[in-house]
């Protein structure tokens, strides 16, 4: 989850992350996707999260709607720590290129999400599971900026480089959110 100042305003995709993150506690469906649009997914989960709180389930975030998922949501936050190594290894010679799905790149896009937070200027891809235009522009940026041939293929050498900096910045990351 982005740190919530990267939140400020944009009261929709805030609105969103804290219905998602209730949602580990408390189940709601569906869950909105933090795109920052009020789409029917979200008025659904809205009234979903009304119904369970004895709210008019009208799909509406009025003021007491607001208040209420916003009292939900601070218990419901995950406690962050240090970040521990990234033990994920690729086979040897395994390669996923541009166009291929693979569970690992959920992890990969994770991972550039969160350099991308510190790393002002670098690009953020979406979770897609995909390597995708998007992410392939951000392993580019990353291989250029690791010294690594810019391929945007995720193969063993940039995966090791990417889970150090990973670890490196979540550390940074964690200690701007206790300050």
């Amino acid at each position: 989850m982005k740190p919530e100042e990267s939140f400020v305003g944009q009261p929709i995709r805030s609105l969103q992350t804290m219905l998602r993150t209730i949602a580990q506690v408390e189940p709601l469906h569906p869950l909105p996707e933090p795109d920052g649009v009020y789409t029917n997914q979200t008025a659904q989960a809205v009234a979903d999260f009304q119904r369970r709180h004895a709210i008019n389930p009208t799909g509406v975030t009025d003021q007491n709607t607001w208040e209420a998922i916003v009292r939900a949501f601070e218990p419901a936050k995950i406690e962050t720590e240090k970040a521990q190594p990234v033990q994920i290894t690729l086979n040897p010679g395994q390669t996923i290129r541009p166009g291929e799905e693979h569970h690992i790149v959920y992890l990969v896009q994770t991972m550039l999400i969160t350099l991308a937070e510190l790393l002002k200027g670098f690009p953020s891809p979406d979770h897609t599971g995909i390597l995708d235009p998007e992410t392939e522009r951000a392993l580019i940026a990353f291989q250029l900026s690791s010294g690594l041939r810019p391929t945007g293929i995720l193969d063993k050498q940039t995966w090791k480089a990417l889970a150090l900096q990973y670890a490196l910045v979540s550390d940074e990351l964690s200690r701007r959110l206790e300050e």
